[in-house]
């Protein structure tokens, strides 16, 4: 069995829950079976938050804390910086021939961590998620759907389709007109309006970080990443 087993360290609000809902959602759409559960302790914002998403070519039962990742996805420097995680260090068990996505416009990483990572052959991408979320989400809750286009741009375990109707499929609920006074249908109207124009703002920052995340990609020459 191929597997892919992705592990997500952020801090509370961030939204690296969703993350791999969404992320399992999106392979599920793809034909592929995946699971996905959080791991936190008292649920206040900053605090550290940790997820999980495996994605495999057969069905996957164990869950719980993922120790051996093929992925790690770091939302905040604060989880490097100031080891806001519940894994330390934050690239702990991170498999050979892996990827590291980090949520950064710099390089974070010390002498130690670049020479660990580099004899197992593992890649690191410092991706500003956050500015792109800024500039094309026009929010800095829109980090954790740069983060997901990053991953799914480098390693190509879910697609663009799936990922746009796991999104629709999570935040897209429909709303039924009310059959009642045209106040009340006007204010639905604004409401429907308002969550498509944010669901369609998180698409096109999933698929700018697709798209960019897989430009650098391209230009990795010694990627191996599992493939599922």
């Amino acid at each position: 069995m191929s597997r892919m087993n992705i592990r997500i360290s952020g801090l509370g609000g961030q939204g690296a829950v969703t993350a791999a809902h969404l992320l399992a959602m999106a392979a599920n759409r793809d034909g592929k079976f995946s699971i996905s559960n959080p791991f936190f302790g008292a649920e206040k914002r900053m605090a550290p938050a940790e997820s999980y998403c495996r994605v495999g070519s057969e069905r996957i039962y164990d869950r719980g804390e993922l120790v051996y990742p093929d992925v790690i996805m770091v939302f905040h420097p604060q989880v490097i910086t100031m080891q806001k995680s519940y894994t330390a260090p934050f690239y702990s068990g991170i498999q050979e021939n892996g990827l590291i996505i980090i949520n950064t416009p710099s390089d974070l990483l010390t002498e130690e961590d670049r020479k660990r990572l580099e004899d197992l052959n593992v890649n690191v991408f410092n991706h500003d998620a956050t500015k792109l979320a800024l500039e094309i989400g026009k929010t800095e809750l829109s980090t954790n759907m740069a983060m997901i286009g990053a991953c799914a741009g480098v390693t190509k375990i879910v697609s663009l389709k799936a990922l746009e109707g796991a999104l629709q499929e999570r935040f897209g609920k429909k709303f039924v007109a009310s059959g009642g006074t045209a106040s009340l249908d006007e204010a639905i109207k604004k409401k429907y309006k308002k969550k498509n124009d944010l669901l369609k703002a998180n698409m096109d920052c999933i698929t700018e970080s697709y798209t960019l995340s897989e430009g650098w990609a391209e230009k990795q020459e010694n990627m191996k990443l599992v493939s599922v």
